[in-house]
């Protein structure tokens, strides 16, 4: 029989009081995340599986313990979180937006270490790709069915095109804009990308733009209002794709990144960007779509971007890749990102060659470079 098993890692806020008393939060967050998702304290408790009376004991400790109150209850208007409690889960999820891709990597490391202690593993594909909600869903997929699962660290573009141009993975996943910024973003990736070698695989085309609060109150309508004063910005993380993207907009604008308040900032995930403006620590952020709908903030359109994954040629008749690209032209991979917010699932699963991709003048001038 086949051992099989699912290696997790996940933060955990305590509360270290003086005494040395340790106070789990792990369970007072659940609960105030359930009272903010159905407006009362009796359905967060059934929600999170606990007795009335338990829950409120779980929310009196943790108001005790902070000397401030977190929901407020009325006969009339049921429960809401107070201005702490909100803090306190919106500071939750930028954690584990943050630290999400971290622990994602290395527990599918972790789980690949264990797995090759049984004599009966089978090799694995080692998927390299900056963070997104289509690969997200598919590493799901994929190591929840009777395929061989992938083994999945998370990079940015360039940082995965150089990992398989040094074989240490089999599938690199990177994301083009469609238009006027096409052509400035594949130059970066033309030293790892070889017409000759590689092979595309179409994953989907997703909207990329500006997050801002649902009523907008900078009024901020393109990137030019990045310097509006009192505007905060918070960016993507050093080498990322859409650091760059960013930062050629400015320019084109003739715009000095040092008159953009946060441009220095980082984050690592279109979550984490989210999070950071729904919090208030921020007024504008720029990613997908669906960090944005699932947060609940307003979104701009800016661009659409394609998102491949790049491959050796030879790698295509490999029983795990074809099993693979078997999955993502499934109907349940498909019907997965088809309900992302701002996806387009049609190519999904496409092979391409560059040229087909980007057109002969793209290939060429990649072969070229």
């Amino acid at each position: 029989m086949t051992y099989r098993f699912k290696a997790r890692l996940s933060s955990e806020w305590v509360l270290e009081k003086p005494s040395g008393v340790l106070l789990p939060l792990s369970e007072v967050l659940r609960l105030l995340a359930a009272v903010d998702a159905t407006g009362h304290i009796a359905g967060a408790c059934k929600a999170c599986g606990l007795s009335y009376r338990h829950g409120w004991g779980i929310l009196r400790n943790a108001e005790k313990a902070f000397e401030a109150p977190l929901i407020e209850t009325s006969r009339r208007q049921g429960s809401k979180l107070t201005t702490f409690g909100q803090h306190l889960i919106w500071a939750n999820r930028r954690v584990d937006a943050r630290l999400m891709p971290t622990l994602e990597s290395m527990a599918s490391e972790l789980q690949e270490e264990l797995q090759r202690l049984y004599p009966e593993s089978q090799p694995r594909l080692r998927l390299h790709a900056s963070h997104g909600f289509a690969v997200e869903g598919l590493m799901q997929l994929a190591n929840g069915l009777d395929m061989s699962p992938l083994e999945l660290r998370y990079r940015t573009a360039i940082e995965a095109l150089a990992s398989l141009d040094r074989d240490e993975c089999d599938l690199a996943g990177f994301q083009v804009p469609v238009g006027e910024f096409e052509l400035p973003i594949l130059e970066r990736y033309s030293q790892w990308l070889d017409p000759a070698r590689h092979v595309l695989i179409h994953l989907a085309v997703r909207n990329t733009g500006m997050f801002v609060k649902p009523d907008n109150p900078k009024k901020i309508r393109s990137v030019a209002d990045l310097v509006n004063p009192n505007v905060r910005f918070v960016n993507r993380q050093i080498g990322s794709s859409t650091r760059y993207l960013v930062d050629y907009m400015l320019r084109q604008l003739d715009i000095d990144t040092s008159r953009v308040q946060g441009f220095d900032s980082s984050e690592f995930t279109h979550m984490a960007i989210a999070a950071h403006i729904a919090s208030g620590m921020a007024d504008v952020g720029i990613g997908v779509e669906t960090a944005a709908w699932r947060c609940g903030l307003a979104f701009i359109p800016l661009v659409e971007e394609r998102y491949f994954f790049a491959a050796h040629r030879d790698t295509l008749s490999k029983p795990q890749m074809r099993r693979l690209l078997d999955l993502m032209n499934g109907e349940q991979y498909q019907a997965y990102v088809s309900q992302l917010v701002g996806y387009d699932a049609a190519l999904m699963g496409k092979v391409q060659t560059l040229e087909e991709a980007f057109g002969p003048d793209y290939a060429a001038a990649l072969a070229g470079a």
